[in-house]
């Protein structure tokens, strides 16, 4: 059983930038594709940005396109998203998301098997 744990959110100010961790434990990462979700007070869960099982491929929202880096270390079974220029508008839990083995990524909730708890990122000066 593939069991993931996010760390790195917190409160940053506007402009500001944090790097969040999704470490993988029970499975390797090697052939999961791995999402990035947020779910905003009030809305519904929304597809930031995956990467394919390789890391060759990756997508973004467009509302993080050119802010927000994903990128996966398989030798730590862990994957990363760096967000940087933060707006208050990224406030959020932020979720990650597996599903495999498979080779790419989607930007559905529904095409991902296993989640994490989620980490709280708010972003208020």
């Amino acid at each position: 059983q593939l069991q993931l744990v996010e760390s790195g959110g917190g409160l940053v100010q506007p402009g500001g930038s944090l790097r969040l961790s999704c470490a993988a434990s029970g499975l390797t990462l090697d052939y999961y594709a791995i999402g990035w979700f947020r779910q905003a007070p009030g809305k519904e869960r929304e597809g930031v940005s995956c990467t394919s099982s390789s890391g060759l491929a990756t997508k973004y929202a467009d509302s993080v396109k050119g802010r927000f880096t994903i990128s996966r270390d398989n030798a730590k079974n862990t994957v990363y998203l760096q967000m940087n220029s933060l707006k208050p508008e990224d406030t959020a839990v932020y979720y990650c998301a597996a599903v495999g083995p498979v080779r790419s990524c989607g930007a559905r909730r529904s095409d991902y098997t296993y989640w994490g708890q989620g980490t709280q990122v708010t972003v208020s000066s």
